[in-house]
């Protein structure tokens, strides 16, 4: 939810970085944990593929990046409307919240007027932070990740699935950040002036336990995880990945065709639980060569140790962000404190102040974060191209996503900025076409990490 960025919870929140994705889902479906489909299939029915013009993978040469449909440039100009309501909103919610004084109300409520203990106080306080804000935000999460996705065409999800992973997200973090928005509490009673590291420091084990048990525990509350049935298919791929140096791999087809006809996949986990996702409409939709790139990039990320970099990001941005809250704060509640209905940082009621200025410092620095998500992205892609040197299905890939996904593959210079984790797939497909070191006797840039083929 927009208005719950809490210091702690920023730290779950974020993991969407960690979640290194070969093609990504429009921000409304990636709230919910669903992707848009291209056409919505009669109640009972499967959705049926709708027509591409993407090159098949027995094509050679050359991909030429599609021009996007009509129908896709208003999705995308929409999205942006969007996009900046929400981004507004986000900040208006807590602000209001905080301004009103309604948030001291609620430290009244939770705290018994001062005769319950802190850590009761903050997680009772943060439970009812939530429903509010959950509350307010309601109407545009349903618009924009319901109403919207239908009326485009883009979702067969039903209303009763819709609302079923609303809630158990809900749940989930409202929980989550119960159980831990006491710490930093603590630690600002504790030690006024160094809490801020404190707090960051100890996020880091945080972000640590959620990689590694979100693809166990959390993913699959959401949709069903099995074994690939295509088992020719999966040997092909378990070979590709001995070759890049990754032994007893996992492999998982995900029924997301329930929620979307969209294609994606993606690497997420740590240590043990680290696995390798494709969506069924990923295994339906593109053709061995092309799920084989598709694969190929999402070793690379491992390879590349791009999950250990992303914890590493993430950490460096929880600590930023608890830095500026702890440089700003406490003035504007000398300014502002009695209108706010507390005095100090310390208080369970500062969060929607935190909220506010730690969203205001991502949004100062999402640009650079996002570089640096999209420079992984770009390297992926390189590791997949080096190690099966099957350009055309890669870029073919692409151009069904783009087709798929309603994308616009040529995206502003300030959309790209702000919102994009992952290069534009015309810069993605671009690449596909004249990168291939290896066709004017050249070495690839990680021939050192792939094995050659057997």
């Amino acid at each position: 939810m927009r208005s719950v960025t809490t210091l702690v919870l920023a730290a779950v929140l974020t993991l969407g970085l960690a979640a290194v994705g070969w093609g990504q889902a429009p921000p409304a479906q990636a709230a919910q944990g669903t992707a848009p489909s291209t056409a919505q299939a009669p109640a009972g029915t499967a959705a049926a593929a709708p027509a591409s013009t993407a090159p098949t993978a027995s094509d050679e040469g050359p991909v030429p990046v599609p021009e996007p449909s009509a129908k896709a440039m208003r999705y995308y100009r929409s999205g942006i409307a969007l996009w900046l309501i929400g981004l507004l909103w986000g900040f208006v919610v807590p602000g209001v919240i905080l301004l009103t004084g309604f948030s001291a109300r609620l430290r009244d409520l939770a705290s018994g007027h001062g005769r319950r203990p802190l850590f009761v106080t903050a997680g009772l306080y943060f439970v009812l932070y939530s429903v509010v804000g959950t509350l307010l935000d309601l109407p545009l999460a349903y618009y924009e990740g319901f109403v919207r996705q239908h009326a485009y065409g883009l979702s067969q999800q039903t209303a009763g699935k819709f609302w079923g992973d609303t809630l158990k997200g809900f749940l989930i973090g409202t929980v989550l950040g119960a159980l831990t928005i006491w710490l930093p509490y603590l630690l600002l009673r504790k030690s006024p002036r160094r809490w801020w590291l404190y707090t960051g420091l100890a996020a880091i084990p945080l972000i640590v336990f959620l990689l590694f048990v979100t693809p166990i525990w959390i993913e699959p509350l959401f949709n069903q995880f099995g074994p690939m049935k295509d088992k020719a298919l999966e040997a092909q791929i378990l070979e590709l990945a001995s070759r890049a140096g990754i032994e007893g791999g996992r492999v998982y087809e995900v029924n997301k065709s329930i929620d979307t006809e969209t294609v994606n996949a993606y690497v997420n986990g740590f240590g043990g639980t680290k696995r390798i996702v494709l969506w069924d409409t990923t295994l339906r939709k593109l053709q061995p060569r092309e799920i084989l790139t598709v694969m190929g990039h999402e070793m690379g990320h491992y390879v590349l140790g791009h999950v250990p970099k992303q914890i590493v990001l993430i950490s460096v941005l929880v600590l930023l962000g608890l830095f500026v809250v702890h440089r700003t704060a406490n003035g504007l509640i000398a300014r502002y404190g009695d209108r706010f209905g507390f005095q100090e940082l310390g208080d369970v009621a500062s969060l929607p102040l935190m909220s506010v200025l730690f969203g205001l410092t991502f949004l100062v620095v999402s640009p650079a974060i996002l570089t640096v998500t999209r420079h992984y992205e770009h390297e992926a892609d390189r590791f997949g191209l080096e190690i099966t040197h099957d350009n055309h299905a890669m870029a073919s890939a692409f151009v069904k996503l783009q087709e798929q996904n309603l994308d616009n593959p040529r995206p502003g210079p300030v959309v790209k900025l702000f919102r994009a984790s992952h290069p534009p797939l015309g810069e993605r497909i671009d690449f596909c076409n004249d990168y291939h070191p290896w066709k004017s006797g050249q070495p690839g840039k990680y021939d050192a990490l792939i094995r050659p083929a057997g």
